[in-house]
């Protein structure tokens, strides 16, 4: 007995079908092969029985591809954050839309402090108060740093310039990721080419990989003095120093004494550069 509609007709052959849970299955081979060829699966049939498929088929897979947002070259970018003064920096960073970071910021941290210091301490990225204030290491963190810096004699703002590895706040804080830092990293490179430090202090992972790439885990670079190149023709390399980030620091207060050491460090060896520098200006005056 033929099916038949609530109405009374027959069922169309699409409608039975599906009344025994078949269609989703069971397609005319035009359709089928068009759909696949939607997904990009190769489709090969005999064009020359049905030119109305071939047709719709190659309407699909020769449409052109979506248009891709044009970016300025990495290294013409690099090359032009290279010639900046602090002032064309400052407005760079602010309209910075080079990665995903500037989506959910506030606003972007360049640094705070003497833009002629001896020390430069480098961080991960701002954070919550950071991005508010426009100001690096501003909140808790922050102020263990200050009581870091004063503990050998150093305050900030005076012969002493804080900057991040990133500009724009992670979201939630996170570690920023590789690629955020390299395309980061033409701003921190300008900065060190302005200010011309003498010493340089990494606080963290994302700052030594900001700064020497991926060269091991923390504890392992402790202890060590690397060279960053020198920023201009002709200058010296600036020795560098790595140490625990003290948001870490704060949840894992036993390494406070670690970072201790490594402070000790750093100031016996601005001690050292300060007296070989003196050294050299008595010799140039003798």
């Amino acid at each position: 007995m033929m099916a038949k509609k609530p109405s009374g007709g027959p069922l169309t052959h699409v409608q039975l079908l599906r009344e025994i849970g078949l269609s989703p299955q069971w397609q005319l081979r035009e359709q089928r092969a068009v759909a696949l060829a939607a997904q990009g699966v190769p489709v090969t049939l005999p064009d020359e029985r049905c030119p109305a498929m071939a047709n719709a088929i190659a309407a699909i897979t020769e449409l052109p591809p979506p248009p891709v947002a044009t970016a300025v070259p990495a290294f013409a970018r690099s090359q032009a954050i290279a010639g900046m003064s602090w002032e064309q920096l400052q407005h760079s960073v602010a309209a910075c839309r080079a990665c995903v970071l500037c989506q959910q910021r506030r606003q972007a941290v360049l640094g705070v402090g003497d833009v002629a210091a001896g020390w430069l301490f480098i961080g991960e990225g701002p954070g919550a108060e950071e991005d508010a204030r426009g100001e690096p290491f501003v909140g808790p963190a922050g102020q263990l740093l200050d009581a870091m810096l004063a503990a050998i004699g150093l305050q900030r703002g005076k012969d002493v310039y804080i900057a991040n590895a990133v500009k724009c706040r992670p979201p939630n804080n996170r570690t920023p990721e590789a690629t955020e830092i390299a395309t980061c990293a033409p701003y921190l490179q300008r900065q060190i080419a302005l200010i011309q430090p003498r010493l340089i202090v990494l606080l963290g992972r994302a700052a030594a990989h900001a700064l020497l790439g991926e060269v091991g885990s923390l504890a392992s670079l402790r202890g060590q003095t690397f060279a960053y190149p020198a920023p201009q023709a002709g200058g010296h390399a600036i020795p560098v120093v790595v140490t625990y980030h003290p948001a870490y620091l704060l949840r894992t207060l036993t390494d406070k004494a670690k970072a201790w050491e490594d402070l000790c460090r750093a100031r016996r060896l601005m001690r050292a550069i300060q007296a070989t520098g003196s050294q050299a200006a008595q010799s140039l005056h003798a």
